[in-house]
């Protein structure tokens, strides 16, 4: 009898913290069932395995941060059938991507030996092609189970792209904005975190990146009759996805 060849996955590590890699190892059970399917090639968060390419997925976390990793993405592109990226850095940069908005030359030589070789933070898909983008900071264990497996049966992954604020109707929370004048981006952000700064009172800080269609110049106007200052508003979009476009243009519209 044949022996079946199983689909392989590699996951590769960039500039970025190493939580969306954690992310994988928590879904504990739920990735012995995955594991079973696919052969886990490339892993160094977790085994000391490293099986040559191709691969049939990777999945990579982290942005590009110097000439060494736009080169190495190039090689990892090659050796993958399939390329996805996973969590706010590798989507937008990262919160490390808020040196794109100052000169950061002096800091840098302050702290590294050679300066010079390192560059913006960008995202995966500014250097090569990607074949999906899965977002948080860090993902969603359950909506990185559904990309890999959508993968192993060559679907496209359902991953919801609808507002913070429709979880929140969906858990019953009175929006903070309205009943406490709290400022919140969960009307322009993306779900995946199942809306929990707002269920404890807090406003939404747009770990899942920017929705679909984002009115961020809208709730920029609510923030600004709240009393926040344009420096304050420009704040509240630089944080884990400061590099994604609308975030981006709404923060340096607000910038100094």
């Amino acid at each position: 009898m044949a022996r079946r060849v199983r689909p392989r996955l590699a996951v590769w590590k960039f500039a970025s913290c190493d939580g969306c890699q954690l992310s994988l190892l928590d879904c504990e059970d739920e990735l012995l069932a995955v594991a079973d399917q696919l052969d886990i090639a490339y892993f160094a968060e977790a085994s000391r395995r490293m099986m040559r390419g191709p691969y049939d997925l990777s999945l990579v976390e982290g942005s590009i941060t110097t000439p060494a990793d736009a080169e190495r993405i190039l090689r990892v592109r090659r050796l993958s059938r399939h390329l996805v990226t996973i969590g706010a850095c590798a989507t937008a940069g990262g919160i490390q991507a808020l040196r794109n908005f100052v000169d950061v030359r002096e800091f840098a030589a302050a702290v590294y030996p050679h300066p010079e070789v390192l560059a913006t933070s960008t995202p995966i898909s500014a250097h090569v092609p990607v074949d999906f983008e899965l977002r948080g900071c860090p993902i969603d264990k359950g909506q990185l189970l559904e990309v890999v497996k959508a993968f192993l049966i060559g679907r496209k992954p359902s991953i919801p792209r609808h507002s913070v604020c429709h979880e929140c109707k969906l858990r019953g929370t009175v929006c903070v904005m309205v009943a406490h004048g709290t400022p919140c981006l969960g009307p322009v952000t993306q779900t995946g975190c199942g809306a929990i700064c707002p269920a404890y009172g807090r406003g939404c800080y747009g770990c899942f990146g920017p929705a679909e269609s984002p009115n961020t110049a809208a709730i920029a106007r609510e923030f600004s009759a709240l009393g926040m200052e344009r420096r304050d508003i420009a704040r509240v979009f630089r944080t884990f996805n400061a590099a994604a476009e609308p975030f981006r243009k709404e923060s340096e519209a607000h910038g100094e």
